[in-house]
């Protein structure tokens, strides 16, 4: 049986002509009554008919970045990188080749991210960009690929970057191409850099529980302790919270609380660190001699820290800038559509020998 607008309307409890408004985006409608309007779109399946559905299988001049917040220079760099690489390709796009690139900003919300796919699929996106890493819950994971499958369907190319394709579980075939960072191995390369220089009681700030990103990057920090035989206490001397310098400023008073004698802090990324030196400073505590201090993604400011912070470079520009180019299809997809950007680590000047 086919699904009308009506239908539509009368699951979201709206007027047909809202419904409408909603889907072709030229008039201002509350964002509870979209955000209702557009669950009913996704639970009855709605497709335009008729003449509209001819318009719909083709794609617009639209693409779409997905950002946890682009206030923060992670996303905002390869945000900005991707954005250089869009628009401007002869002979495509009704307005001369060029694109236009809508930043969407979900605030770290799975709901808000949703929300933005099935606009974007509405709005018959040319690509989607999603970057960052993805929330390890089944359910939203599940309607992550439906939409991405829809998406790919309707002729979109849907590009990750820095993310794990849907968690890690899928095998690549909704999405153009995925450039994973290599956030495992550059956490225990790090870690493995303390462990060196001899520390041996390091305590560890750790991002959000259900964020790919925050996992891998404490899985390789606890492989490379568990390889030193040093992985007994780390449940206690690893805290979680959202990957600002708030959280890295508390959590790093609550570890020297429960562990006077660390010797060391990882955080998650670099703006953890810098609440963590924050704390320390307050504390009268002098970085490296009394505590070294490192973190993760070699953010611009982390070089102009004092002193400078020791970290893990991802190369967040350039991965921008090549999902930029897979997304335009400017650049062929590597092999299976799955490629892993590697991590450095740079030393500085925020980690030495620990005291006496």
């Amino acid at each position: 049986m086919t699904v009308t607008l009506a239908d539509v309307a009368a699951r979201a409890q709206v007027s047909p002509a809202t419904v409408s408004r909603v889907l072709n985006g030229n008039y201002p409608v509350a964002a509870t009554t979209r955000e209702r309007v557009l669950r009913a779109v996704d639970d009855l399946d709605y497709v335009l008919n008729g003449p509209a559905s001819a318009l719909a299988a083709a794609t617009s001049d639209l693409v779409g970045i997905l950002v946890n917040d682009i206030a923060d220079p992670f996303f905002g760099i390869m945000a900005g990188a991707a954005q250089s690489q869009i628009g401007g390709q002869e002979g495509t796009g009704r307005a001369g080749g060029e694109k236009l690139a809508i930043v969407c900003n979900t605030g770290g919300s799975p709901e808000r991210e949703l929300t933005y796919l099935t606009l974007l699929q509405r709005q018959r996106a040319a690509a989607v960009i999603l970057t960052g890493g993805a929330i390890e819950d089944p359910g939203h994971l599940a309607a992550v690929a439906s939409k991405l499958a829809k998406l790919t369907d309707a002729g979109t190319r849907v590009v990750l970057c820095g993310r794990p394709p849907l968690g890690g579980d899928d095998d690549g075939s909704s999405i153009t191409a995925a450039l994973t960072f290599d956030n495992r191995g550059g956490g225990q390369r790090l870690t493995e850099h303390l462990l060196a220089l001899g520390h041996r009681r390091i305590g560890y700030v750790a991002g959000p529980v259900e964020r790919t990103t925050t996992r891998h990057r404490l899985e390789g920090h606890r492989d490379a302790l568990a390889a030193a035989g040093l992985d007994a206490d780390q449940e206690r001397l690893t805290l979680h919270g959202p990957y600002d310098r708030a959280s890295g400023y508390d959590a790093t008073i609550e570890l020297l609380r429960r562990a006077p004698d660390l010797t060391a802090i990882v955080a998650a990324n670099d703006t953890v660190a810098l609440g963590a030196c924050a704390a320390l400073r307050d504390r009268g505590l002098r970085i490296p001699a009394d505590m070294s201090v490192a973190g993760f993604d070699d953010l611009p400011f982390a070089v102009d820290a004092v002193p400078a912070l020791t970290t893990v470079r991802l190369p967040l520009y350039e991965a921008g800038a090549r999902a930029g180019r897979l997304a335009m299809g400017r650049e062929t997809p590597p092999p299976g559509g799955i490629a892993s950007v590697p991590a450095e680590l740079m030393v500085r000047g925020s980690t030495g020998a620990p005291r006496g």
